[in-house]
């Protein structure tokens, strides 16, 4: 049984190849926290996370304002009162690969990742496994936009091809 982090297999290659694809993890570039999301998402899709998250054994650590504690039900997080603190779950799929979800609305599932932590196949791999293990069990797809620009995501688990795929032309620099 394939682990996170291993190459998923299509025809002999990973999703991605990291020379394909490395422009779009340039940490200097556009600043180094791009935004993941799960668009139209819903209570029931934070939930299905946070089991995930779980069942997996990823290690993770939820707070609130500073203050480290039990994960409680996405329903009693994302209903809190609009003037409390944002909470944030912080998971890692592997050593070193951190993926910070931020409470923010029922209706996106949204988190950031450092570029740092993902430079080279072995990361990007890593990375792509968190993102198709997301997108299978939320049946949605997984968009990795430019930090603050929703507009263009570059890449993205995509339900139907059932792999992490590239969505924007690369650069040349």
């Amino acid at each position: 049984m394939r682990q996170v982090g291993e190459p998923r297999q299509h025809g002999g290659a990973a999703d991605l190849l990291w020379d394909d694809v490395k422009c779009f993890f340039d940490p200097d570039l556009k600043g180094s926290l791009p935004d993941v999301r799960v668009p139209d998402a819903s209570v029931e899709d934070w939930q299905a996370v946070l089991d995930l998250v779980a069942e997996k054994g990823w290690k993770r650590q939820y707070s609130e304002g500073g203050t480290v504690l039990p994960a409680p039900r996405a329903e009693a997080v994302l209903s809190r009162p609009a003037d409390a603190e944002c909470p944030d779950l912080r998971v890692w799929s592997a050593a070193d690969v951190l993926a910070i979800f931020r409470f923010l609305a029922a209706g996106e599932v949204d988190f950031d990742v450092d570029l740092r932590e993902l430079q080279g196949q072995e990361r990007l791999d890593v990375f792509c496994g968190f993102l198709r293990e997301i997108g299978r069990r939320l049946g949605n797809p997984v968009l990795m936009h430019p930090e603050g620009d929703y507009g263009r995501p570059v890449i993205g688990f995509d339900v139907e091809a059932d792999r992490v795929v590239l969505l924007a032309e690369r650069r040349v620099r």
